[in-house]
Parts: structure tokens; sequence; C-alpha cells
């Protein structure tokens, strides 16, 4: 069953990792996919990728602290697809450093794309959504936002804060039918957990209940739910694909 067919689909951060994984199961499931990324050329490549296999999925660039950017993203899938049904707001960095040696820039850098630009996102979002009198944003938070991480003062606020912005925005626009949820992935095999040493992954994973790392596409299959109509009663949720980790 392709629970998003003909649906329009924009993720932001969808290059690789996680967002790449959402974009690929949500053109399995029949949905036009905008995959956005800060760098235009990765965008294009990763969606070509999907493309191959006859998936309608466009690369475009999309810097999510930009207003006008994130902006030019939302208008351009309304204007070739005549609304927006799912915002994905996943894009995401991380600037490791204990809080005393943690630079000014590289808190505000955090906090800016990840708060600030799912900020923006679900802003440009609701306002064509409203109009639709329908959608589905769905926020990919952290476990680090629940928890905290020792070296991510600025990327557990972050976090943490895309959680109080997806109920309030959940309760602002539950009126016009438009349903916001979130995800708290915990250690998934990406890219960034790539770096850190093998040791440390298995000690970590040794905490977490079913004894492993999840993949990419478990918490793609997750954002596949809140964007399907599958999850139509839920709306200000958060929803932990850990493995049970800190339950």
């Amino acid at each position: 069953m392709a629970l998003l067919e003909g649906r329009s689909v924009a993720i932001t951060g969808g290059a690789q990792g996680i967002g790449y994984q959402i974009a690929k199961v949500a053109a399995a499931h029949g949905a036009h996919v905008y995959l956005s990324d800060r760098t235009v050329d990765a965008a294009q490549a990763a969606a070509a990728e999907l493309a191959a296999d006859g998936a309608p999925v466009v690369g475009l660039g999309c810097d999510v602290t930009s207003p006008e950017q994130y902006r030019a993203l939302v208008d351009r899938v309304v204007r070739e697809r005549g609304r927006l049904d799912v915002l994905v707001n996943n894009a995401g960095i991380t600037r490791d450093a204990m809080l005393h040696k943690m630079s000014l820039d590289d808190f505000d850098t955090v906090v800016a794309v990840h708060l600030k630009g799912c900020w923006l996102g679900t802003r440009a979002a609701a306002e064509v959504m409203r109009e639709q009198r329908s959608g589905s944003i769905v926020n990919i938070s952290s476990l680090a936002g629940k928890v905290g991480n020792i070296g991510q003062t600025n990327y557990a606020a972050a976090k943490a804060g895309i959680v109080g912005l997806t109920k309030a925005a959940a309760k602002e626009l539950a009126g016009r039918n438009v349903r916001v949820n979130a995800i708290q992935p915990g250690i998934i095999r990406t890219a960034m957990t790539a770096a850190i040493p093998a040791e440390v992954l298995a000690a970590k994973a040794r905490d977490i209940p079913l004894q492993r790392m999840g993949e990419p596409v478990e918490v793609a299959n997750v954002a596949l739910f809140l964007a399907s109509d599958l999850s139509s009663y839920m709306t200000g949720a958060v929803l932990e694909v850990a493995g049970g980790r800190f339950m």
C-alpha cells in the first residue's frame, strides 16, 4: 500500500543519513519528493540516485537558517504541485565541545540550524497548510534533547527546543487540521556516529535494551507513519526511536 500516493513531501538535510532514507521511503510510497540540502550539488546527486528508480524526486539547495531560502523551497513545491502535504525538518549539524571550551559561534550555529531552521520551516509550511486545511509536519529532534550529552550543550538545547516548538505549533495548528509531531532518534548508524570510536559505540550499545544501534531506515519508517494517514489522530507527539535507551 502506497501511504503517500500523490502527495508532495519536502525534506531538509536530505542528501545523506536519516534525511536521505526518509526521502527514499517517501518516494517508495508514492510521494513527489523535494529533497533539499545546504549544498545544492549534494541534494541533486542524492535526488538523481533516487530518481534512477523512476521516483519523482527533485534536489534543491536550501540553507534552513535563511527565511528567504526556506520560503523559496515551500513556494517551489506549491508552484509545481499545487500544495504541500508533508514537511520534514531534518537538517542538522554538530559542533561538539565541553561547555568551558565551546565558542559562542559554535553554540549559535548549532541552535540556528536545528531550532531556528525548524521554526522557519514550520512557519513557512503552516502558512500553506492552514489554507489547505491539511498537512503533516515532522520535526527531527534527538534523544539528546531528552537526557543531554556531555559536550553537546548546544545540540541538546536545540533538540530540546524542537520538542517545545513541536507541541506549541501542534496546539496552534490543530484547528486547521494540520498535525505537528516529532521524532527523537537515539544512536543511529550514520556518518555522524561513524566518527565515534568503535569501543565507545560498543559501550553505548550495551546500554540499549535492544542491544544494537538503529538504522536510518528505522527512523524513516516512523517519519512515514507520522506523515501518513495512519497517524491521523496524533499531533504534538514525540516518538522515541532509540531501541529502548533511556526509556
